[in-house]
């Protein structure tokens, strides 16, 4: 997925010129997605941020969550930025080996009002901001009827017509999750028929992306009439009048818990659990929600009525797919050496 660094500061910027390497020691870094997701978090959260503290926000681009927490592992928790965008796969994972601040509710007050079990999935070093779910996203003008089934993507009919995430995209671990209950295996056990499956599927696509930016390009100018997409995303596209629609096919899916946390090294904390409880907010959550078309983690706010049904409620939790979390994070490894073995050639 794309990433942007979001660069908070504490006052405002004075003579601040070029990229991160100039960002001075009393600012705040914070690392978040692009795209439409950068256009609708300036408005709904920073600007109001910005009007209410008197923090300044500006953007640098980075790269994918994946490689994010790459870089806070490799340089020991200090990676230069202080708030981190990930899932709750690697906030999990960060707590385990010790580069995420487990977050204190007594400063973080909105952490008290988000649901205990979205929260205990993510752990105490990430709090959910925002859920989603994987979507199957198809064309309209090319598929006849309404899919049921992930099963489309391997329909000789969608031969080149179908794109796949590259593994640095948790998209495509859900994805081999999925696939993989389809056929007799398991979520984190077991994957071989999932691999065999995403290896069938990649055999008929034209190719991986990683950023979601990029994978909406493809069936935005038809060149793609199916994938899997974030529902969040899938309902801007909606909106926007494309012609295109999205399930949750029958076999289920998987949610995307999104998280922000807090490297231990990272130089603004103060301003990082601001930061933090702001987007928490109700009011900010509503502002998210009806922004970006996502689900949260609060159970108080109000939700357009267009939205509702096509959200996840914490009452569904028990009716999709839900991995063990730190066990994902523990084969994650594991699991992209063999993506890159048995998956990827499968698509040359």
């Amino acid at each position: 997925m794309d990433m942007r660094r979001v660069i908070v500061g504490l006052f405002p910027l004075i003579g601040f010129v070029g990229g991160a390497g100039s960002v001075a020691a009393d600012q705040l870094v914070l690392n978040s997605y692009g795209g439409p997701y950068e256009e609708i978090i300036r408005s709904r959260i920073i600007e109001p941020f910005e009007a209410e503290t008197g923090i300044r926000v500006v953007y640098d681009a980075v790269g994918s969550s994946s490689q994010d927490y790459a870089k806070i592992k490799a340089t020991g928790g200090k990676p230069g930025f202080d708030v981190v965008v990930m899932t709750a796969t690697q906030a999990l994972q960060g707590c385990k080996d010790g580069l995420l601040e487990e977050l204190p509710s007594d400063v973080i007050k909105e952490l008290a009002h988000l649901s205990s079990r979205l929260a205990d999935a993510a752990g105490p070093c990430g709090a959910v901001h925002e859920v989603q779910y994987m979507s199957l996203l198809y064309r309209t003008d090319h598929i006849e009827g309404v899919p049921s089934s992930w099963s489309l993507l391997l329909d000789p009919a969608l031969s080149r017509r179908v794109i796949l995430p590259t593994f640095q995209n948790v998209m495509a671990v859900n994805l081999l999750q999925v696939m993989s209950v389809m056929n007799g295996g398991g979520l984190v056990d077991n994957l071989d028929p999932g691999f065999a499956a995403m290896a069938a599927i990649a055999r008929q696509s034209i190719g991986f992306e990683q950023s979601s930016a990029l994978l909406e390009s493809y069936i935005k100018d038809g060149s793609v009439w199916a994938m899997p997409f974030w529902n969040g995303r899938a309902q801007l596209l909606v909106d926007s009048g494309a012609p295109v629609e999205y399930v949750r096919p029958s076999e289920g899916t998987i949610p995307l818990i999104a998280t922000l946390s807090v490297p231990v090294g990272a130089e603004n904390k103060e301003a990082a659990y601001r930061f933090i409880d702001f987007f928490l907010r109700k009011s900010s959550q509503e502002a998210w929600v009806a922004g970006y078309r996502v689900g949260s983690a609060r159970t108080d706010i109000d939700v357009p009525d267009e939205l509702r049904d096509r959200q996840i409620t914490e009452a569904e939790l028990d009716q999709l797919h839900l991995p063990d979390l730190s066990v994902m994070a523990e084969r994650m490894p594991e699991w992209s050496q063999r993506w890159d073995r048995d998956v990827v050639p499968a698509a040359r």
